[in-house]
């Protein structure tokens, strides 16, 4: 059964472009419901509108707090009765009720090999210290940030040359591939996460994720 997706974004919406595009490439068996931003000027709702996808706008700097910005949140998304919510570069620290809400049902991808360098400026971070190779990961979300139980990583060699920018680049073209490929084997029923933890096709996930040029 196509499963049904939101999408959570706070800016250009690239990943959500690439998951878009799988869907309509017949890569994923799933249909993205709706798009909410917490920024009425992020790119990201133009490519949903132009995919006839509907928007959603909630400004959490119009609630009093995080608590009440994420229970319209929940109240919005649930109209839509989500199998996955995909967080795509949204912007926000969410409450550990959101988190459980959504428990084992909620993606978030993140620009280093986690668990290294959790947070922010990671690509800079990672050429400061000496690392060989850097890269993204795609993680199921829980309460803790940054730190819920990994599904997919993409590496890539960092250079001599690298610079911030560059590597930055460099893991955008790897997070293009590994989430649509993530959100394909979660809505087809191979990527669980459970009490046995994350599995694929029943196999448990290697401390680091499954490598996704070895699924």
């Amino acid at each position: 059964m196509t499963k049904r997706i939101v999408v959570l974004i706070s800016g250009s919406g690239s990943n959500l472009q690439a998951i878009m595009d799988a869907i309509d490439a017949g890569q994923i068996d799933g249909r993205i419901e709706a798009v909410l931003s917490n920024k009425a000027e992020a790119y990201g709702l133009e490519r949903a509108r132009n995919s006839d996808i509907p928007t959603l706008v909630l400004k959490h700097t119009d609630f009093d707090s995080r608590e009440s910005f994420d229970q319209a949140m929940i109240k919005q998304i649930d109209t839509y009765q989500p199998d996955l919510i995909v967080l795509a570069g949204f912007m926000r620290i969410l409450t550990a009720e959101f988190v459980r809400h959504y428990n084992g049902r909620m993606f978030n991808i993140h620009p280093s090999l986690l668990p290294k360098y959790k947070g922010l400026h990671t690509h800079q971070r990672a050429i400061d210290a000496g690392d060989k190779e850097h890269g993204c990961t795609v993680h199921f979300v829980s309460e803790e940030l940054d730190g819920g139980p990994l599904a997919i990583q993409g590496k890539v060699s960092i250079d001599l040359e690298d610079t911030s920018e560059s590597l930055q680049q460099k893991v955008h073209k790897v997070e293009h591939i590994i989430y649509p490929q993530a959100v394909s084997l979660f809505c087809s029923g191979r990527l669980i996460w459970s009490d046995a933890g994350v599995t694929l096709d029943g196999k448990a996930a290697p401390t680091q994720g499954f490598q996704h040029d070895q699924i």
